[in-house]
């Protein structure tokens, strides 16, 4: 049997930061977005991209409000080098746009890259080279001053070529590739080597990005990281500084978000996390968790349901029900005592007052969600989910005796089918338990007297025959019971009852519903008719009848 043997590895590194800052800030605005799905998302799909995938994305990215897009590595891929020249060919790129490319610290391929951006209006060319020991050591054969110098000569380099082409507006970007593995006095050693070569000023600044290249700590060892980079870094006014957080360990949306307590201002990720190995942070996940804590993401993030149908279509990466706040499941709830906690939380708030209902951390509608999903039934619910369904696709609003009894019916229903009921099978099971007012018992007609005291006169038929009965009391309702308690000899009382209009206008239905007590037993009915009388004198029937089956099978 094969064992894990802990031994075999290293706590991942952590940084000296006594007096550290970000765990008593908060988060006020939303940071500079920068998608890299294009390129960074692509490149982990088993069947990379094509032409017309990539331009529909491309088109989502800009109708969401990304500003700064990387949209390939040019230098390394035809297709990536042709979708940068067909943008900047055809005019695709808005003016608030600036797209971003990435290159490696290769005199070559910086040349190509170059080419590729030719005629751009903006562009942001974001280079990196390895900074981590393991990097250093094993892959490049180089120390710590040969790793710099490799920075340095691609940073220069990167300066030349866009000198020779001064009719763009130029960003340059720097990342220190797997920075969370580097040591940071060495990460910001690195930097400045190349902040010393393009000179960034606070009115034309660069972009430092400190890549989560593999996740190998804790978010808050992250943003430990990103505070003492960005508490040592020189020229902190002029520099943009940037997080790319991938999910190894399951933590990107956090480490980013914490990376912003630590002095962030930008981050990188894509659209519902895709990327290599985990996946990137995704963006949707940290721009809600802003949106939540009443903070403009500055995207446009109302539509979730084309953003999913977008990506699938364009990466063919199927999105998790359980996905953060976009997943088919992320607004529904099964449990019973949840059901319950969201219905009574929806009658009570109110649209002036600050959002707060139980089990929805904001309103699903914010996000193009009706409440038709927030409630679904099975085995797992109980009396709220069942009322939920019942009040919002049929306009019933069950007392909460009959709530009670109908959960348990639908429990056992889904218990045997194994699986989710449909609105329209509770609503079957309801309408076969509750309204049986036709059989055994059904009501030809009635005479209703009222003379400061009721008397009724009823003709019923049963398998035996047409059978006529009369009694008086205190309203419809009194008076039919009194008729039937004379003509069976059955004491009946009435426990509760409750009517109300189904819809609105002249065309409305009343429902009445009703418990009685027969002997030792408490039986409720219901009936539905367009007149309110006949409807009450239908829910009682329907009791009755309910009374007269159980005793039959009792029998």
């Amino acid at each position: 049997m094969t064992r894990f043997d802990p031994r075999k590895y290293r706590r991942g590194p952590v940084v000296d930061l006594p007096n550290r800052r970000w765990p008593s800030r908060v988060v006020e605005q939303a940071p500079i977005w920068a998608s890299v799905d294009l390129r960074d998302g692509n490149q982990a799909l088993l069947e990379p991209m094509g032409v017309a995938q990539k331009r529909r994305l491309w088109a989502l990215l800009v109708k969401l409000g990304f500003k700064e897009i990387e949209i390939g590595f040019p230098a390394a891929s035809q297709p990536d080098f042709d979708f940068v020249r067909w943008l900047i060919e055809e005019d695709k790129i808005p003016e608030d746009v600036t797209v971003q490319v990435l290159v490696q610290a290769r005199e070559d391929l910086i040349r190509r890259t170059f080419d590729a951006l030719e005629g751009a209006p903006r562009a942001i060319v974001h280079l990196y080279n390895s900074t981590s020991p393991v990097q250093r050591e094993w892959v490049f054969g180089q120390d710590r001053a040969g790793v710099t110098a490799i920075a340095r000569q691609g940073a220069e380099w990167v300066l030349r070529e866009a000198q020779r082409r001064s009719a763009t507006r130029w960003t340059f970007q720097y990342s220190p590739e797997s920075f969370t593995a580097t040591e940071p006095d060495y990460a910001v050693e690195v930097c400045e080597a190349v902040l010393d070569v393009w000179q960034p000023t606070p009115q034309r600044p660069c972009i430092v990005n400190l890549p989560a290249t593999v996740e190998v700590a804790s978010p808050n060892v992250f943003a430990d990281q990103v505070e003492y980079f960005a508490t040592h870094i020189s020229r902190r006014e002029a520099i943009v500084l940037s997080v790319h957080t991938h999910n190894d360990r399951g933590g990107a949306a956090a480490a980013a978000e914490l990376a912003l307590l630590a002095g962030a201002d930008r981050v990188e990720g894509t659209l519902l996390g895709n990327g290599e190995r985990t996946g990137n942070l995704d963006i949707v996940t940290l721009a809600m968790n802003l949106y939540s804590q009443g903070i403009d993401p500055g995207l446009d993030l109302s539509d979730p349901d084309e953003i999913v149908r977008v990506v699938e279509e364009c990466t063919g990466t199927a999105l998790h029900p359980r996905h953060p706040w976009v997943g088919e499941l992320v607004y529904t709830a099964f449990s019973g005592s949840h059901q319950d906690a969201i219905r009574k939380s929806l009658m009570r708030q109110s649209p002036e007052e600050p959002w707060q209902v139980a089990y929805l951390p904001i309103d699903p509608r914010d996000l193009g969600r009706s409440y038709q999903a927030v409630i679904r039934v099975n085995s797992q619910s109980g009396k709220g989910g069942v009322a939920f369904v019942m009040e919002r696709d049929f306009g019933l609003n069950l007392p909460r005796w009959m709530q009670v009894e109908l959960a348990r019916l639908v429990q056992a229903q889904s218990e045997r089918r194994g699986g989710e009921m449909d609105a329209e099978s509770i609503h079957r099971i309801f309408m076969d338990h509750f309204v049986v007012d036709r059989t055994p018992v059904r009501l030809l007609g009635y005479r209703l007297e009222r003379n400061g005291h009721d008397v009724i006169e009823a003709r019923i038929a049963r398998p035996d025959g047409e059978h006529r009965l009369r009694g008086e009391g205190d309203g419809a309702m009194a008076a039919f019971i009194d008729a039937w308690s004379r003509w069976t000899g059955q004491p009946v009382r009435i426990l509760d009852y409750q009517e109300h209009a189904i819809g609105e206008g002249t065309d409305a239905e009343a429902i009445a519903y009703v418990q009685l007590e027969l002997g030792s037993q408490r039986i409720a009915g219901a009936a539905i008719d367009r007149d309110t009388v006949a409807a009450s004198l239908g829910a009682v029937l329907s009791a009755l009848n309910r009374g007269e089956v159980r005793q039959a099978r009792a029998a």
